[in-house]
């Protein structure tokens, strides 16, 4: 799987994976929560990420990607259509071996989220009872233990 540096011209794509993927793992969120999240995601986080890979279709619209931030995963997205084919997998992977990532949040009341980390070799280090904008959306601190890898 080639993973890429994520471009300008990709960030209206990215945007569309966060929505579909979002919309299809977090239903914790009401309609309300995603459209206040939408313009940060758009204006704010995607633009300004430190490090954003991506994976591509054959014909060339990204199907997945990841952004991190001084050696902590901030977004992992996948389109629906695409998981379970190993992106996320692909995309972590190089986090952590290309970025040296060892931290990732997730979402408590997402379970697939939180068993992907954890399958990965991600551990819980601590939780917060408010995400980063103070919604009550409670968030797991993940970290890989010292020395760690990912799973293959």
């Amino acid at each position: 799987m080639k993973i890429e540096t994520a471009t300008a011209a990709d960030l209206p794509h990215l945007l569309e994976v966060w929505e579909s993927a979002v919309r299809a793992t977090h239903h914790f969120l009401e309609e309300a929560d995603i459209q206040l999240f939408r313009p940060l995601v758009r204006d704010g986080y995607l633009p300004s990420a430190e490090r954003l890979a991506v994976v591509r279709t054959s014909d060339g619209r990204p199907c997945g990607f990841v952004g991190a931030e001084a050696g902590k995963v901030e977004m992992l997205f996948v389109d629906p259509a695409h998981h379970g084919s190993g992106t996320g997998k692909a995309l972590l992977r190089h986090a952590i071996e290309q970025w040296g990532a060892d931290r990732v949040d997730v979402n408590e009341q997402n379970p697939g989220a939180v068993g992907f980390y954890l399958h990965m070799g991600f551990e819980v280090a601590s939780r917060s009872e408010l995400d980063g904008l103070g919604k009550p959306f409670p968030l797991l601190h993940l970290r890989l233990p010292a020395g760690g890898q990912a799973a293959a």
